[in-house]
Formats: C-alpha cells, structure tokens, sequence
C-alpha cells in the first residue's frame, strides 16, 4: 500500500485560499435553504415525499411572494448539496495528501474516522432531521478513500462509470415520472404525519423515522453513483489546483465559473419550468453543474476582492465550524417549527412564504455570530472537538 501511495503526487496545499472555509460556510447555509421548507411544510419530513412541498408556479400567479420563493428555492435546491459533496471530495483528498506525507499507510485508520462519521450520522437522522447526509457521505468516503490508493486510470473509470449509472437511473426515472398516468389531483400531505409533526411528542418522531427508516434513507442510496463522483471530482479539482492562490488556480476558477453556470443555469432553468415531472433531473442531474459554477463564482468573487470582509468572515466561520452549524441549523429548525417548540410551521400556515425565508435568514445569522465568536476562543467547533477527541 505505501508504494501505491509514492506514485501519487503530493499536491500543493501550503498557498490555499481561504476559499475553501468560504465555500464550506455558503454550502452548509446553502443546504438549509432547501432544508427550511421541509420543516415549514406540513408533514415535514414524510409530508415532502408525498406532495407537501408542492413548487409554486410564477407563471400562473406572478405575485411577489410566488416570485420571491420561486428564485429562493431554485437558487438552493441540489446546488449547495452537491457543492457540500464536493467539498467532502476535497476533504478527503487532503488527508490523503497530509498521510503521504508523513510516511503513513492508506486508508489505514480511515474506516474509523468513516464509521464515527456514520454514528454521527445515524444520531442525527433519529433525533434531529430524517433527511441527514451524514450516512451517505461516510458509505461514499469509504470507497473513495480506497480508490485514492489506486491508480489515476482507476479513479477515473470509476468516476465517470458512476455518472453514467447515475445519469441512466435519474433519465429512467424522469421518463417514468412524464409517461406514469394519473388523475390530475394532487396529492397532499399524510393527515397522520401533519398530526405528528404539529401535535406529536419528540419519541413518537424518533419512532416514526425508525419505522420508515428504508424510504426516508432513499435518497443517499439513489445518489449514490452522483456521490461518487462529485467526490472524486473534488479530489480532481484539488489536485488541479483549483483552490490555490496562483495564477493557475485563478484560471481554473473561470473556467468553473462560466461553465458550470453557462451549461447549468439553462438546464436548470428548463427542467424547472417542465414542473415536478423533471423535479429528479433538475436536483439530481443539472443542479451539481450550478455547484461546479457556484464554486468559480464564489473563488473569481474572493479573487477580486467582491464580497465584503464581514461576509467573507461569517462564511469562514461556518465552514470552519461545519459539522456543528449543520446539526445546529436542523435542531433550531426543528425546535422552531415542530409542534415539540414553537410550532411555527402550524401557527403561521396559509400565510406565504415570507416567514420561511425570515427564518432561514434569522437562523443563518445566529450560526454566523455564533460560529465567530465560539472560535474568538477555541480553534474548532463543538462537534468537531468531539470528534478530534473520540477519534484519538
């Protein structure tokens, strides 16, 4: 295994960006803004797979409120997820490169860090948010980490074997979704679930997700192959340089920049006006060429100099303090909206959009102040120590 390791390059680290904390901070924020709807939506969790979340349609009631959700959501939905993917990629190739250096076997003690990884998941898919991604990442990381000790020729075969399989399933299931035959009504949330959610205690939600465990975990399995390759890509783009502060780094950032959103947006943009029929093509197939944008959109915006030092320093604190600001960002919502607190989702129903947005902006700050001022005094997150600390 060490002389796997030798015939694979040792990248260049010591000159990176901030970016990638900037970046890890936007995703993690990105991904709540999807997430927010979830818990605002009657059911929640379960209500979602069963039209809960229905898109609204500016073009049959162009209202503001319609207007403003519209862009909100189709700005987030799938975008930051797979640049949060991505990162993970990076991530891993990092860890890769620093056990290189120091002369250790690959993946070694990987599986540990993978497994704790998985606890950490599977906790907070049963007591905070059935919709983790925790779980899947540490399946995907797994596999990954082993093919960082194979050779290039491998990594990409397997790269991009996976995009074809994920490719072919999300196609499949996007012409069943068109050519399926149906009344025309639409389905509404389960009036159990909404009951749960609103009136229900906190153990019968963990019952709940426990008992449906196989769907509510659907979607890491059916993204598995998209996992796999946006990991690996990010290991791609940190071996390219993509997230260094020269010259080449900068060029590579363009380039994701206008590719990524000159191909991604139109698409996007087509597969949203197809209506919810193309609702697996749009997430899963041309929101990850958004994310592939949106990290050259954000690195060419660092470059210049265009985000406000506030902004940029917020964003660094959260995507230093990741893992924690993820679970802390669901655990507010949840207590929030969930009839077990505040119970906003029911309290302000048929009331518009507004007030999902506020929250999410509301709790995007608190993570943002929260996130400064924790590390003002330690050097890593809650969470993060925690996991330093077990792992050692």
């Amino acid at each position: 295994m060490a002389d796997t390791m030798t015939t694979l390059p040792v990248n260049r680290t010591t000159s990176r960006l901030p970016l990638l904390d900037v970046l890890r901070g936007a995703a993690i924020l990105g991904t709540l803004m999807t997430n927010v709807w979830i818990f605002a939506s009657p059911g929640s969790e379960w209500g979602v797979l069963q039209g809960g979340l229905a898109t609204p349609d500016p073009v049959a009631d162009p209202s503001a409120a319609n207007l403003a959700e519209s862009v909100f959501r189709f700005l987030a939905d799938g975008k930051f997820l797979a640049l949060l993917t991505v990162l993970f990629g990076v991530g891993l190739a990092i860890q890769y490169d620093s056990a290189a250096r120091r002369g250790d076997p690959w993946p070694g003690r990987y599986w540990r860090r993978a497994a704790f990884l998985f606890l950490e998941g599977t906790v907070h898919f049963l007591l905070v948010f059935a919709w983790d991604v925790l779980m899947g990442y540490a399946v995907t990381a797994l596999l990954v980490a082993w093919l960082l000790a194979r050779s290039e020729k491998v990594r990409r075969r397997a790269m991009w074997t996976a995009a074809a399989v994920h490719l072919t399933l999300v196609s499949l299931v996007t012409l069943a979704s068109v050519t399926q035959s149906g009344d025309g009504t639409p389905k509404g949330p389960d009036t159990a679930a909404v009951e749960l959610y609103a009136h229900g205690g906190y153990l019968s939600q963990i019952a709940f997700r426990l008992e449906n465990l196989p769907v509510l975990r659907i979607e890491p399995v059916f993204s598995f192959g998209l996992l796999v390759f946006l990991f690996l890509l990010g290991v791609r783009l940190h071996r390219a340089g993509a997230f260094t502060a020269g010259d080449a780094g900068r060029r590579i950032r363009s380039r994701m920049a206008v590719w990524g959103l000159g191909l991604g947006l139109p698409l996007n943009t087509a597969t949203a006006l197809g209506g919810d029929d193309f609702f697996a093509l749009g997430r899963y197939g041309a929101a990850p060429l958004v994310a592939v944008g949106y990290i050259g959109l954000i690195g060419v915006a660092l470059d210049r100099l265009w985000i406000p030092r506030p902004v940029t320093t917020a964003l660094s604190s959260v995507g230093r303090t990741a893992l924690t600001c993820y679970v802390t960002q669901n655990l507010l919502c949840m207590l929030l909206c969930y009839g077990i607190g505040l119970g906003l989702t029911q309290r302000l129903a048929g009331t518009g959009p507004w007030w999902v947005m506020g929250l999410w902006a509301a709790v995007a700050l608190a993570l943002a102040a929260g996130s400064w001022l924790w590390l003002r005094r330690f050097d890593r997150g809650p969470l993060e120590a925690v996991q330093r600390w077990a792992l050692r």
